[in-house]
């Protein structure tokens, strides 16, 4: 990857490959920043054929998934899905850059805008007419019998602890706080973040935390107990997930695609992550209506509240004269 001047703005693009359609968005896309004046750069795959000899696309510097690859940049732009934002995500964490998602997948929930938005989505960008909200992620460290560290990392969804052995469960006991909660049989735990909570979590059972609210979502996954609800706990608790020296190897895998092997007898610790996704905003829609929007929530029937009207001023009255106050007095107003 070659350094950008001084003052050279620079876009990474994160494209989702899987579809001409798609390819055919981003070079739209790198088009319309080049020809604003603005420096794209391209991440691709290991096989980099869709991309290398397409006639656009094929024009632009191509980068590898590393660390590097967003370096000198302004902005991690995103074209594709939910898996696709999430690895253009580690790239934006790791050196603190804002990331944009326009939706060309299904759901897309991550995403800000959709497909038929992204020429104007484009032009705000070139303007840098956005905003960047702080999203919670969350820290992981995984322990070995003797505590010593098997692995860190971290997510913006969640960490799933899983069993390997499909033919039997994961041993596990949660532990809030240092203090053990529930010991159980499991396919797993999930550990997410409020903006987690809409993925694999509420897939298994998990309610959907606003995006505003600082809290850790913990969800157990098929789990054989009786206590075995989701649980909110506080963004300043320590969760941590203990498997049995006896039970069958797992798992811990960061938004879908960042692993760490969990032996038995390990643990999984997570705690509120000390840097936040830079996550950009085009509009002003609350959380509610995405929700609903993404999820085809049915509302029909809704009116919504009745309008308050508002409260008539007073009218200015005039000055008491002295007749008005001994009158006032006389009839039970207060007196000297």
């Amino acid at each position: 990857m070659t350094s950008s001047p001084a003052g050279e703005r620079v876009v990474l693009l994160v494209p989702h490959t899987g579809r001409k359609s798609n390819i055919e968005s981003a070079a739209l896309a790198a088009h319309q920043l080049e020809a604003a004046g603005i420096t794209v750069r391209v991440l691709v795959g290991q096989d980099d054929d869709p991309l290398s000899n397409h006639p656009v696309l094929g024009t632009f510097e191509h980068v590898l998934h590393s660390r590097e690859a967003a370096i000198g940049a302004e902005l991690v732009l995103v074209l594709g899905g939910d898996g696709t934002f999430l690895r253009a995500a580690d790239l934006a964490h790791a050196v603190d850059l804002p990331v944009l998602g326009i939706n060309l997948g299904h759901v897309g929930f991550l995403a800000e805008w959709e497909h038929d938005s992204l020429e104007e989505a484009i032009r705000r960008v070139i303007d840098r007419d956005y905003r960047v909200e702080d999203r919670m992620t969350v820290d992981v460290v995984v322990r070995d019998s003797g505590l010593e560290t098997i692995g860190t990392g971290w997510a913006l969804n969640e960490v799933s602890v899983e069993n390997l052995n499909r033919r039997g469960v994961l041993d596990a006991t949660l532990e809030v706080d240092a203090r053990p909660v529930a010991s159980f049989g499991c396919d797993g735990v999930l550990i997410s973040t409020p903006t987690g909570s809409t993925a694999y979590a509420f897939s298994a059972g998990g309610p959907v935390l606003w995006p505003e609210l600082d809290a850790i979502l913990v969800v157990p996954n098929n789990a054989h107990a009786l206590f075995t609800k989701p649980l909110v706990v506080s963004p300043r608790s320590t969760v941590a997930v203990e498997s049995n020296s006896d039970t069958s190897p797992a798992l811990a895998v960061m938004d879908g695609f960042r692993p760490i092997p969990v032996p038995p007898g390990s643990r999984v610790e997570v705690v509120r992550g000390a840097r936040p996704v830079r996550w950009v905003r085009l509009d002003s829609s609350p959380f509610t209506d995405r929700l609903v929007t993404k999820l085809r929530l049915p509302v029909v029937g809704w009116r919504g509240p009745t309008p308050k009207e508002p409260l008539e001023e007073p009218a200015e009255q005039p000055p008491l004269t002295a007749v008005d106050r001994e009158t006032r007095d006389f009839d039970g107003g207060p007196t000297r």
